[in-house]
């Protein structure tokens, strides 16, 4: 049994703008000894935005759309994947595996007994997320989907990941705090360190080593068929509102990757580019939730 590392609890403490009540549940079917965190604010029983992070992130990404998203009535649920934030991290870097992290949203979701969700994803967020309306189709209603991809295995991954995978598999302690402030300059110090707060040291980041390598590469690749599936059910069954949302300053899941995955939503209509935004777009949220939101309403 892999050795399971919590981060302690003081180095979440006083963040900024994350003033935020932390949920955690350590019963989710097939992961039973493991806590997943997760942010659960609104009412109960209102429509839900599900807000999926990436890598090397957590659901403090999403501080500047949360209240946006409240402000409608709704409930915002955002977990931090295993790994990641303040759920618990498999220090074994082979405990992650397209299926672990994507059967532990599919549980996640059915233990909430999540409806009326919309989906908001970025990133990760969007390579697993983007998988689960087919699994379970009545639960989802709307869809916002930021800066991310289906890589189904069949054309060659672009450069900008391969330049970015390089790097990653480089960084066995990736200095995540300086990552984030490098594409986010309009960061504070403490923001930046935000990002750190979740990894003591190195053994706690093997869910962040892991996920560039995760990235179905070829049509045999793990997560591959299921990508594919994705696309498809995107394309041919979805049938909500959706809204897209470019930060044009991406140099891996930017503008060409993400109007080729414009033309696999079904209904989506044309996407909504901001042009000072980058890769983390939810960092830009005050200009960037307000838009999304007004688009899914016409």
């Amino acid at each position: 049994m892999t050795r399971i590392l919590k981060t302690p609890a003081e180095r979440f403490a006083n963040l900024p703008g994350f003033a935020f009540s932390a949920h955690s549940r350590d019963d989710l079917p097939g992961y039973s000894g493991l806590a997943m965190s997760y942010l659960a604010e609104g009412p109960s029983t209102a429509p839900v935005f599900l807000c999926l992070h990436g890598q090397p992130t957590w659901s403090y990404l999403y501080r500047r759309m949360i209240p946006h998203f409240l402000a409608t009535g709704s409930r915002v649920v955002a977990p931090d994947f295993f790994g990641f934030g303040r759920s618990d991290k498999p220090a074994d870097d082979a405990v992650y595996t397209f299926d672990f992290h994507r059967g532990s949203l599919i549980a996640f979701i059915r233990a909430l007994d999540l409806k009326d969700v919309t989906l908001v994803v970025q990133d990760w967020g969007g390579l697993l997320g983007l998988t689960l309306p087919m699994e379970m189709p009545e639960r989802f209603s709307r869809l916002i989907v930021m800066n991310t991809a289906l890589p189904t295995g069949e054309v060659p991954l672009p450069k900008g990941f391969l330049d970015w995978r390089a790097f990653s598999n480089s960084q066995p302690d990736m200095a995540v705090g300086k990552l984030m402030a490098r594409a986010c300059p309009h960061l504070s110090a403490a923001e930046a360190a935000a990002y750190d707060a979740p990894f003591p040291d190195a053994t706690y980041k093997a869910g962040v080593r892991r996920f560039p390598n995760l990235v179905p590469e070829f049509a045999d690749s793990a997560g591959a068929a299921l990508e594919r599936a994705a696309r498809d059910f995107w394309r041919n069954t979805w049938q909500g509102p959706s809204v897209m949302a470019i930060g044009m300053t991406d140099p891996v899941l930017g503008a060409p990757v993400m109007r080729a995955l414009h033309r696999d939503i079904r209904g989506c209509p044309p996407p909504l580019e901001f042009a000072q935004a980058g890769h983390f777009v939810q960092e830009w949220g005050d200009a960037v939730a307000p838009a999304v939101l007004a688009a899914l309403k016409t």
